[in-house]
């Protein structure tokens, strides 16, 4: 396994097999987020991006907590005036600013993201694994939408993020009141995905299972899932056999045909960028 550190250790980027493992690694903080850890899980996203070995990733937290949310001691006093109000307009890569790319990534990457919760995620934490495409969280688990209690909103893309997922009745009832829910009742409310005694774990096997299949397909159902929703019936229907269209007849596309037919395991390329 290849392991990379990115800002001074604040998130870590492994790599193992076609897995990139991302982990935010201040446990003796809760691995509440700083500038750095900003600036690091964003720089964490855009190596997955250019590796096109990567076919799936699991994000998660050292030391049994996934994030605690924005590290308030870090950013009083030092994150005031010019260099915040830039840091608040959109990156010119990216329609997400400095504080929402890092959850934003997530949804940038062409590939599907598997966030792994345990213990504290609340606010920013919660935000950021709002960005993966599924969730894992342990059923004692605590998660919140947690900005109230600062007199703030949620800023971090959960616009985007969680309009995917649950109804926007939840989503006010939560940031409204900042309320702490655990991870079981998360799942009833649609924030989470399963709900596993092992959720790093189970993310792994998840993250491995769909390694396995065709990465060009994989990446053309997460283009089809993250922009046919939001379409019209005329160009969702489009996305759809446009997408069909580049796959069919494929090196991978017969390879998986083949491997079905033959009883073998298959031998996929990666795609060429």
């Amino acid at each position: 396994m290849d392991v990379e550190s990115l800002m001074s250790e604040r998130v870590t980027l492994a790599i193992d097999g076609h897995v990139a493992i991302v982990t935010l690694n201040r446990p003796d903080k809760k691995n509440a987020v700083d500038a750095g850890m900003f600036e690091a899980l964003t720089r964490a996203g855009e190596r997955i991006a250019a590796n096109i070995a990567v076919r799936a990733v699991v994000l998660h937290g050292a030391g049994g907590n996934f994030c605690a949310g924005i590290d308030i001691a870090a950013f009083q006093g030092s994150d005031t005036g010019v260099a915040s109000l830039e840091r608040m307009r959109p990156q010119a890569q990216s329609p997400a600013n400095f504080y929402q790319r890092a959850a934003y990534v997530w949804q940038e990457l062409p590939v599907p993201v598997i966030a792994a919760i345990e213990g504290y995620c609340f606010g920013a934490g919660l935000q950021i694994a709002a960005g993966a495409d599924i969730r894992h969280a342990h059923a004692d688990a605590r998660l919140s939408i947690m900005e109230i209690k600062w007199g703030l909103v949620p800023d971090m893309a959960i616009s985007v993020t969680l309009r995917d997922v649950m109804p926007v009745d939840r989503v006010r009832e939560l940031a409204y009141t900042g309320r702490i829910v655990s991870g079981l009742e998360a799942q009833q409310l649609g924030m989470v995905t399963a709900v596993e005694d092992k959720p790093f774990e189970s993310a792994c096997e998840l993250a491995a299972e769909i390694a396995a299949k065709s990465p060009h397909a994989i990446r053309a159902i997460k283009q089809l899932t993250s922009k046919a929703w939001w379409q019209s019936a005329a160009e969702a229907l489009e996305t759809e056999a446009r997408l069909q269209s580049g796959l069919m007849g494929s090196y991978n596309q017969q390879e998986a045909v083949n491997a079905n037919l033959g009883g073998r395991k298959a031998a996929y390329r990666d795609p060429d960028t």
